[in-house]
Formats: structure tokens, C-alpha cells, sequence
């Protein structure tokens, strides 16, 4: 007999708050830290819109060749990739220059890039468009090939200085409370990490760190064990069941379908009036928390749970 479809557990981010990756707007992780790039190397910079005219100036000594690329895109981070092998393998003879192409758009626009990855070349100033999209490691040896030999072409034949090997930087250390609810999650003891966070805020009510670890530790546990097909079958037939709704919603948010929880949720309090609709909105409210105020699902919720309740 087939076992209930269940929720797994989500891993911790260094925040020590519960990482609920598949919610959180995707962001550039530093490099050298898990899902990030590598960490730069003698002949590989990152580069932002501060130090991009240094490169290109750089240029007129040796190739530079500039790759743009997002967090998102799993191709532009294997083309990103093997550029620095390659960069690595020929000691110098031309820099790589990383650029986030969403944390840097007007690099990117100056480019014409309109998609990532986007590799372009820049000889003595001037860019030269070299490709876009995936590309076979093989077939980017022999692009950079022929970017070496226009170079020497052109005298632009000197050498990269390599920079030294940057240390990573230790993580900052969580407050105790935090440290104690982290490991408290870690062992599978969500009433323990509640406490922590519990005692957290009120040593300091504003700490919203604290009051984010709790909101994520209360989605897992009103999730943890669930039936998802049981919960699903429930709330399509009991669609006035509020206990179903809420049940649902956290199903749908936990498992990163967030504008289907919160537009369920919203509809809810149309719906309801009195306790049932005081019910709904905490449960919203409480869901924002899991997100962040920042969230442009969470704004775009918190204007619908407006309009609704007024």
C-alpha cells in the first residue's frame, strides 16, 4: 500500500529561520556559497556597473570577455562556468568579467542583451558579440580561440594580473535564541524552536527575524505529516469549510504556489464574516511573515486582503 504524499522538511538558511526557497524572490547567493557561483579566481572578476569602465579599460592590454548571467538561469551559470575554466586553463591571457545581468541592467542594456547568457568580448574598447544562450563547452573553446588570435592580430597581447585568492567571509553568528531555534529545527524539535523564537521576541518584540523564524516554524507545523491528496480532495468539496481553506492555503504556500494560497485566502474573507473572517486574516497576515514585507506577492496580497475586508 502506497504511503500518504507528505510535505518534506525544508533546509535552514543562515539566518536561522527555516528556508523556504521555493517562496523567497530569487537572489544572487554570494559567490563560493551554495547556489552561487564559484568564488572568483586569479582570472575571473565580478563585476558591477562600479567597476565595469576599469574593465573595460583593461581591455586595451588583454581580452576581456564579459558574460552576463542571472541566479534563475541554470544555463547562463554553466556557460558562466565554464568560461572560468577556460580563463583558468589559459593563464591570463584574458580576464572573464561576471556581471548579474538582473542586479545590473544598465550593464546589460549597454550590451543589448536580451537574454542570459549573453557573452561578449571587449578588444581595446570596442564589444564584440560572441554568443548567446547554451553553448557546448567545446564550441566556447574554439570561440575564445579565435578571440585570442583577433587579439594578437591587433597587438592586444598582455596579461591578466591574477588577483589573489579572496578568503571567504566567516558567517556572522546567530543571537543564542536564534542558534538554540535553528538546532532545534535540525533535530525535528519544532516545539522547542517555537519556544526559542517565542523567548526571542519577547526579550525584543522587534526582532523580525525572530518573528519570521516563528511564522516558518508555524507553516511546518501545521504541514507536517499532511496528506496532500486528503487536504486537496477536502477543500474542493468543502469550499465554505474554512478549516479546509486554511489547510489548503498553507499546502500551497509550503509547497511555493504562494499567489494560489493567497488568492484562495482572499476569496476566503469575500466569503466569511465575523470569527471565521478574523480567522482568515490572521492566518494571511501570518503567511506575510513566512514571506517578507518586501515580497511583491506579499504587497500584491496585503492590497487584495485590503480591498476585501473594506
Amino acid at each position: 500500500m502506497s504511503q500518504p504524499s507528505q510535505q518534506p522538511r525544508p533546509r535552514l538558511d543562515a539566518r536561522g529561520a527555516v528556508d523556504l526557497s521555493a517562496l523567497v524572490r530569487p537572489t544572487t547567493p554570494p559567490p563560493g556559497s551554495p547556489g552561487g557561483l564559484d568564488a572568483p579566481a586569479a582570472y575571473v572578476r565580478d563585476v558591477d556597473q562600479a567597476t565595469f569602465a576599469d574593465v573595460v579599460q583593461s581591455s586595451t592590454q588583454h581580452p576581456v570577455v564579459v558574460a552576463l548571467w542571472a541566479p534563475w538561469s541554470e544555463v547562463s551559470q554553466q556557460v558562466v562556468a565554464d568560461l572560468a575554466a577556460l580563463a583558468q586553463e589559459d593563464g591570463g591571457r584574458w580576464l572573464l568579467a561576471r556581471i548579474d545581468a538582473e542586479a545590473n541592467p544598465q550593464v546589460a542594456a549597454a550590451f543589448q542583451a536580451q537574454s542570459v547568457p549573453t557573452v561578449v568580448a571587449v578588444l581595446g574598447g570596442q564589444p564584440v558579440p560572441l554568443f548567446q544562450g547554451a553553448y557546448p563547452r567545446e564550441q566556447v573553446r574554439a570561440v575564445v580561440d579565435q578571440l585570442l588570435a583577433a587579439a594578437e592580430a591587433n597587438g592586444i597581447t598582455g596579461r591578466v594580473n591574477a588577483a589573489p585568492a579572496a578568503e571567504p567571509e566567516p558567517e556572522p553568528a546567530l543571537p543564542p535564541l536564534h542558534q538554540a531555534a535553528y538546532d532545534a529545527i535540525e533535530r525535528d524539535d519544532l516545539p522547542a524552536a517555537r519556544a526559542a523564537y517565542e523567548q526571542a521576541l519577547r526579550e525584543n518584540p522587534r526582532d523580525a527575524m525572530a518573528r519570521a523564524g516563528l511564522a516558518q516554524v508555524g507553516l511546518m507545523e501545521r504541514t507536517a505529516g499532511a496528506d496532500l491528496r486528503a487536504v486537496r480532495e477536502a477543500a474542493a468539496a468543502r469550499p465554505d469549510d474554512v478549516d479546509a481553506q486554511l489547510a489548503v492555503a498553507d499546502l500551497d504556500v509550503f509547497g511555493g504556489a504562494v499567489e494560489d494560497g493567497f488568492v484562495r485566502l482572499v476569496d476566503l474573507v469575500r466569503r466569511t464574516t465575523g470569527e471565521d473572517r478574523e480567522r482568515v486574516r490572521v492566518r494571511l497576515v501570518d503567511l506575510f511573515e513566512v514571506l517578507g514585507a518586501d515580497d511583491p506577492r506579499v504587497v500584491a496580497a496585503r492590497r487584495a486582503l485590503a480591498a476585501a475586508l473594506y
